[in-house]
Order: structure tokens, then C-alpha cells, then sequence
């Protein structure tokens, strides 16, 4: 299904995305309440995703794996009365996807600034308005540039 499409991105599920909430019990380890603290959300169902880069004519195919734990929109505190928290739902879905794509940068090529348009499309997607989105995009990409390790994509493609 079509997510979302605009003359420079396509994004396209198998299915809705179900995200999730994973809630400490007290039967739990010390371990395991850390782990959920620190990646509270989790996807519910397999999905498949199909990236479309409309501008380099290049399609990326990937699947977020059933219980891929992530932590969500990482948004400073300080930020949450401007932006949002980590935790509003129209983040949870563009967090999804973009925290897979910067765990697996092969899985769009190496492609930082593609990795950013996705992530600006899902906000869009999501109702995100266009001050957030511009500040969220560019923040997360400025981030991204310094401390995620991405590699500088080859001259050849």
C-alpha cells in the first residue's frame, strides 16, 4: 500500500505498521526494565517496506522485523513544549522506519540526505506541521552527520 509518495520519495508497506508499547512487570530483571526503558516501543507485525528514491530512480526493498524494539522520536525534553515528546503518536511510525534505516544504512545504500527525506515524509504523512517537521529533519540530520557513522557513498552510483 501507498503511504506516501511526493516527486521525491515514495514509501509503500505491505500493511498498516502496529506499533507498540512495552511496559516493565516486576517480575522482570533489573536488565530486561532497562532494555524497555531505553527502547520502549516495539513493532507488533512483520513489515515490509519499498523506499522509491523518484530523483536517482532507485528502489529499496527491507523488512522491520516482528518485535524490533526502538526508543522512538529522540527529542531532547528541553524541546518537548516546542516539538512534541517522544512519545506522540504522529512520531512513532517516522521514528520506526528511520531508526531500522540508521541501523542498516545499506539497506537505502549509504544514503544520509535519502534517510532524511524519508523521515520528513513520514512526519508529512503523519499530520507533523511544517515548523516541526523542519526543525525535526533538520536536527535529526545534523545528528545523523556527527555521530552515526555513515558512510560516504562511493562515486561510482
Amino acid at each position: 500500500m501507498e503511504w506516501y509518495s511526493n516527486k521525491d520519495v515514495g514509501i509503500f508497506f505491505d500493511d498498516v505498521p502496529h506499533v507498540g508499547i512495552r511496559y516493565t512487570l516486576p517480575t522482570m530483571t533489573k536488565e530486561e526494565k532497562r532494555g524497555i526503558e531505553k527502547y520502549p516501543f516495539i513493532c507488533k507485525k512483520e513489515l515490509c517496506v519499498e523506499l522509491k528514491d523518484y530523483k536517482k530512480n532507485n528502489i529499496y526493498k527491507f523488512t522491520v522485523p516482528k518485535g524490533y524494539c526502538y526508543d522512538g522520536a529522540s527529542i531532547p525534553r528541553i524541546f518537548w513544549r516546542v516539538v512534541g515528546s517522544n512519545t506522540d503518536n504522529r512520531f512513532l511510525i517516522p521514528a520506526l522506519i528511520h531508526d531500522v534505516l540508521c541501523e542498516h544504512h545499506d539497506y537505502i545504500n549509504n544514503d544520509r540526505s535519502f534517510s532524511t527525506k524519508v523521515f520528513n515524509a513520514l512526519l508529512e504523512a503523519s499530520g507533523v506541521c511544517s515548523f516541526k517537521r523542519f526543525f525535526m529533519k533538520n536536527s535529526v540530520d545534523c545528528f545523523q552527520a556527527m555521530f552515526c557513522h555513515w558512510k560516504k557513498r562511493s562515486t561510482n552510483g
